[in-house]
């Protein structure tokens, strides 16, 4: 488990407007299915719909980076944990957003190496 200081290393300042900042983070997803203009993916935690987010292929597909907005998400089910205690699986649905000819291009190849039938592992293999 990762250990924090107790003390903060530097001094805070109360910030009186309200100022909107953004935050990311790294989620791993797994890829349910594929289209040109987005992709459905299954997760641990609920994406807000309209967030926009990088949408980022594993490098054996050619480490592609598109930008996506949310466009809906929801439990699509339930297992138990470690700890006894229910949790939920989310699978959501994105929309490539902003993709340029290149990216259109590179995105075709993937697909066509997905194509139906077609595993990861030989995907992979047609590199």
């Amino acid at each position: 488990m990762t250990r924090y200081p107790m003390k903060r290393g530097a001094r805070r300042f109360l910030v009186a407007e309200r100022l909107g900042v953004r935050a990311s983070a790294t989620l791993e997803v797994r890829l349910v299915d594929l289209s040109a203009t987005g992709a459905r993916i299954e997760h641990d935690h609920p994406l807000t719909p309209g967030v926009a987010c990088t949408f980022q292929f594993p490098p054996t597909l050619g480490s592609l980076v598109l930008t996506a907005r949310v466009v809906h998400s929801m439990v699509f089910t339930s297992e138990k944990g470690e700890m006894g205690d229910g949790v939920a699986r989310y699978q959501s649905g994105l929309f490539f957003v902003d993709v340029t000819a290149d990216q259109q291009a590179a995105l075709a190849a993937i697909l066509k190496r997905l194509s139906p039938g077609c595993t990861l592992d030989d995907a992979q293999q047609r590199t």
